[in-house]
């Protein structure tokens, strides 16, 4: 089921990152969801870096969030990388 988990919550969160910082026409599905897991795990570093906690603890609003922001971290790095 984990894995079942990180593909619909790293889909999510990637095609909301996507839309937030506007690569949404760029990418499809599959980009969408490779975005949403390594995000997960940028979101996981960085929140619990900060003490926020963070982390991929299965499917609830917490994972969801951490992948979302770990994923708009990502896409906004890579944007900054191809100027």
């Amino acid at each position: 089921m984990s894995i079942i988990a990180w593909i619909v919550i790293g889909g999510l969160a990637g095609w909301i990152a996507s839309i937030v910082m506007k690569t949404n026409k760029k990418q499809g599905l599959f980009m969408d969801i490779v975005v949403g897991i390594i995000g997960a795990f940028i979101g996981g570093f960085v929140l619990s870096a900060l003490g926020l906690g963070g982390g991929f603890t299965g499917f609830n609003i917490p994972s969801f969030v951490t992948a979302l922001v770990g994923a708009i971290i990502l896409l906004a790095a890579l944007r900054f990388l191809r100027k």
